[in-house]
């Protein structure tokens, strides 16, 4: 049988919305992951969310049935750590609008963290999703950026999945320091480059498989390295929203979830408004879409 994972060297899988939403496992997806036959796919977690470091997000993914260690985990935090470590020199602080773990990452790249300033300002802000982040932090931050400092968000995901549904993400809180201070920040996670290139390096191949959950960061992220990709509906995007997309955000595959990756491809390609017919048809298998843009390909 000709699995879909086959024709790929490694798998670059999204967490919130792919995997689990919250502290919740999806049904069947550490399953759908385990290794069958010849099968070896190398397996490397990407995340938009910088709220916990990889160690953490590994052993949460350990608990929930998925085989994980903190080097086959690559977080926005640490793509944004980097881009501070390549603009900046040894030692300059940079105000942190998040969690210790964020911290602790702009630390690793020879940073100096802080969380207030009196009367110079940082060399940078960094923004990652925390779930403790008040006025107060917002405040220090827009003083700094009208200051004119640089910018760096982890990402700017509107909204995070969770058990409950969808709450605000960190792209929600960006938007208040956009608002707040009139700047764009430079942003580290998917859609934009600098996450997924670390992906890929971690994998060591780039002929890999992007899976998530949303058209607007896992695809368009996909789709602007060149890589393939497949959206799963246990997420954030629907089936409608597909039919709807630009160019930029059509998956290359789409598929109800992850058991997909064990079963053929339906043969043959369709146009996004016509892939809910054959997903009903085709219960447990992926289907591919036609590209709108033969230039996104």
């Amino acid at each position: 049988m000709n699995r879909l994972r086959d024709q790929y060297e490694a798998l670059l899988l999204d967490l919130d919305g792919t995997l689990y939403r919250g502290p919740e496992v999806i049904d069947g997806a550490p399953e759908a992951l385990v290794p069958q036959g010849d099968s070896a796919q190398r397996l490397v977690y990407v995340t938009n969310n910088a709220a916990r470091g990889p160690a953490k997000v590994a052993g949460h993914l350990a608990e929930l049935g998925y085989p994980a260690t903190a080097e086959d985990v690559v977080t926005s935090a640490q793509a944004a750590a980097r881009m501070l470590g390549q603009r900046l020199s040894a030692g300059e602080e940079v105000l942190v609008v998040g969690t210790d773990d964020l911290a602790a990452e702009v630390e690793a790249v020879g940073l100096k963290p802080v969380r207030r300033f009196a009367d110079v300002p940082p060399a940078a802000v960094v923004q990652g999703h925390s779930p403790t982040t008040a006025w107060p932090d917002l405040a220090e931050a827009a003083y700094a950026l009208r200051a004119g400092v640089l910018w760096v968000a982890a990402n700017t995901d509107r909204t995070l999945p969770n058990e409950r549904g969808l709450a605000p993400g960190n792209g929600s809180m960006v938007a208040a320091l956009r608002a707040a201070s009139d700047r764009e920040p430079l942003v580290a996670g998917k859609p934009y480059a600098p996450l997924m290139e670390d992906a890929v390096e971690r994998a060591g191949t780039r002929n890999a498989l992007v899976v998530g959950d949303r058209l607007d960061t896992d695809i368009e992220g996909a789709n602007g390295l060149g890589l393939d990709s497949l959206l799963v509906l246990t997420g954030v995007s629907t089936i409608d929203e597909v039919a709807a997309a630009s160019p930029a955000q059509v998956p290359t595959y789409i598929a109800q979830s992850l058991d997909a990756l064990n079963a053929e491809i339906v043969p043959g390609a369709v146009a996004p408004a016509d892939v809910a017919d054959l997903l009903r048809q085709h219960p447990g298998r992926a289907v591919r879409v036609r590209a709108v843009d033969s230039e996104i390909r």
